[in-house]
């Protein structure tokens, strides 16, 4: 699912090699991630933001945030019925619907943190991450545990193994659930693959260290 989710939502991203950047001559936000910080390069969520969402949380530099348009997917009896399944299945997830990507190409980086959000009244955070991880086929080895964001919502992280079926291969993946007024959100890193996860991970860590209500 995250590969074919990726060329549907903004394509393939480049080799980390496209900035044409060195260690010597990293910016400060590279050395930051290379610590095990990223640095922010602004913020997401608000209304007037790149995406409105029911949270908001800082966005790594030079991480490209973009929203998107559930409602744009191909509707059913269009004479398309095949993309419309095939849209459907990607931006829906469980309980949740694909909001915002937020792409770590323009960072050196091959993957998206994405933002899933689910209706009003939904059930609690651990049981719409439960959920989520059960919709992705290939997900395995989840490990949850509670957490507590920088923002003080409360919530649910997870980390799993997925495996792809096409390429046959097995990589890391983190997902964290909160629960709004407005219904639960997830916040998911996937990556190319697991070198990739974890080289991403700071951002990950600082959308989470500063989540909070929008």
């Amino acid at each position: 699912m995250a590969v074919a989710l990726a060329a549907l939502l903004g394509g393939c991203a480049g080799s980390a090699d496209d900035d044409g950047k060195n260690a010597a001559g990293a910016s400060p936000a590279d050395r930051s991630e290379a610590k095990g910080a990223a640095a922010s390069g602004g913020s997401v969520g608000a209304a007037g933001s790149d995406c409105a969402l029911p949270v908001r949380f800082d966005v790594a530099e030079r991480w490209k945030p973009k929203a998107i348009d559930a409602g744009a997917e191909p509707s059913k009896g269009s004479g398309d019925d095949l993309g419309a399944a095939v849209a459907d299945s990607l931006l829906h997830q469980g309980p949740v619907t694909a909001a915002c990507e937020i792409d770590a190409k323009p960072a050196g980086h091959i993957g998206f943190l994405r933002v899933w959000t689910g209706k009003a009244g939904t059930t609690d955070p651990g049981t719409v991450l439960r959920q989520f991880v059960a919709a992705e086929d290939g997900a395995g080895k989840a490990t949850y545990r509670s957490v507590r964001t920088g923002g003080g919502l409360k919530g649910v992280e997870v980390e799993y193994l997925y495996t792809s079926k096409l390429l046959d291969e097995t990589k890391k993946e983190t997902a964290l659930a909160v629960g709004t007024p407005d219904g639960p959100v997830v916040l998911h890193l996937g990556g190319m693959d697991t070198e990739e996860h974890e080289a991403m991970r700071p951002a990950y860590e600082l959308a989470k260290r500063t989540l909070r209500l929008g």
